[in-house]
């Protein structure tokens, strides 16, 4: 095992399967003289020239669209949106192509497209730039949806979606991509679709993904301090929801806590709350809670933006309201 960067995980997943299949290849924005905006793609141009390693003009519709095209023809793009702000730009072709073509072909056309780029805050940026999406995405059939919250799931998981016949929505964050993780050197995958339980527990399961892992992560360790035992699982993919692992925990806990960073209206806090009541009812102690975004858009103040976003101290004072303790 090595510790290495998120953007290299992501980089190393990429590069590792663009040698092994010729088909694969990376187009975006900035993806190849810039080295990424985010320097994801660093070298990568080097290695694999300007035929798999495209750099497009600031036209999300039209390079998705070339993605969706090329996946039918037998390609297996990897389609880098700078944020997932800008996928909406190209939607259409995302949820009304990728989505749709396996079922409105008759089972003709597979779209093996992974569309990938960061999601979320990222500090500072102001609404626009500042969303998350992942409800949206997971709310159409036919897509995957996938939030690595760290450089071994992220290598692990991007590899899969890469492989993966269906198209991949595959959400990063500009706040994770300098943080380091341990990553072994040699090849793996991790499935699309398992969830993990990355802390024991017995007194509250807490649900989360993405970067808000960080935050139930440091939550946990305080409940710790007051004597609550805290069972963490990190969801990995939200479409599809590996709802066994979230029920069998709460069969052991009897609460639940779900923490994201999307806003609360339809959000995956809410789909999963539902799952829960009607699989475990019996085995709730205390009403399910969320903690989301407050149902505003997202200020440029950092002050503000603290305030808006789910925190430690929300988290733990969650986790006490249903603990009693």
């Amino acid at each position: 095992m090595r510790e290495i960067q998120f953007r290299e995980a992501l980089r190393e997943a990429m590069s590792e399967e663009m040698r092994r299949d010729e088909k694969v290849y990376l187009m975006g924005e900035e993806v190849a003289e810039y080295n990424g905006a985010y320097k994801v793609s660093q070298g990568m141009l080097d290695e694999f020239g300007p035929d798999r390693v495209i750099d497009t003009p600031i036209a999300e519709l039209g390079f998705a669209g070339v993605g969706v095209g090329s996946a039918m023809n037998g390609l297996r793009p990897i389609i880098e949106f700078m944020t997932f702000n800008f996928s909406l730009v190209a939607i259409d072709q995302v949820i009304n192509g990728a989505a749709k073509m396996m079922s409105m072909s008759g089972g003709q056309f597979n779209v093996p497209c992974v569309f990938r780029g960061p999601t979320g805050n990222a500090g500072m940026l102001s609404s626009q730039h500042s969303q998350n999406f992942e409800n949206w995405f997971a709310n159409t059939p036919g897509l995957k949806v996938v939030v690595p919250s760290n450089p071994y799931d992220a290598k692990g998981l991007l590899k899969s979606s890469i492989r993966d016949n269906d198209p991949v929505i595959f959400m990063e964050s500009e706040l994770m991509y300098g943080d380091k993780g341990e990553v072994p050197e040699n090849e793996y995958l991790i499935p699309i679709g398992s969830a993990k339980v990355t802390r024991e527990g017995s007194d509250v399961t807490i649900v989360s993904f993405g970067k808000i892992m960080k935050v139930v992560d440091e939550a946990a360790e305080q409940l710790a301090k007051d004597g609550i035992s805290v069972e963490v699982i990190d969801l990995r993919t939200v479409r599809p929801i590996d709802y066994a692992t979230v029920v069998e925990s709460v069969k052991k806990t009897n609460r639940l806590v779900i923490v994201e960073e999307a806003w609360p209206i339809a959000a995956m806090s809410s789909e999963i709350t539902y799952h829960v009541q009607k699989h475990a009812f019996d085995y709730l102690d205390a009403p399910i809670h969320r903690i989301n975004s407050m149902d505003v858009p997202l200020p440029y103040a950092p002050t503000l933006i603290e305030a808006i976003l789910p925190n430690v101290k929300r988290t733990v004072d969650a986790v006490k309201a249903v603990t009693y303790k």
